[in-house]
Order: C-alpha cells, then sequence, then structure tokens
C-alpha cells in the first residue's frame, strides 16, 4: 500500500500548520509562538493560491 505525496507546496505548508494545531491542541505544555502559525498559514494560502 503505497502513500501518495503531492508535490504541491501550498498543501504540504498547509499539512504542517495542521499537524502543528493538533499537537499543540493535544499537549497543553508545548508552546509554539503565533507568529509561527500566522506565517504558515499565510504561506500556505498564498501558494495554494498560485497553484504552486
Amino acid at each position: 500500500m503505497a502513500i501518495a505525496f503531492t508535490r504541491n507546496i501550498g498543501f504540504i505548508l498547509l499539512a504542517i500548520y495542521l499537524i502543528l494545531v493538533g499537537v499543540t491542541t493535544i499537549v497543553p505544555g508545548l508552546a509554539i509562538p503565533p507568529i509561527v502559525f500566522g506565517v504558515i498559514a499565510l504561506v500556505a494560502g498564498i501558494f495554494i493560491l498560485i497553484g504552486k
């Protein structure tokens, strides 16, 4: 069973963002600055919109 990975950088960044949000929700002691979430979300959105 092979897993197909996307080469779209926007969706890869979106996946990283969602994983980080999930991990910080499950582990409340883990503190990641909100600016990191904002930057990843913004860049992912831009790349998805331009189709890269």
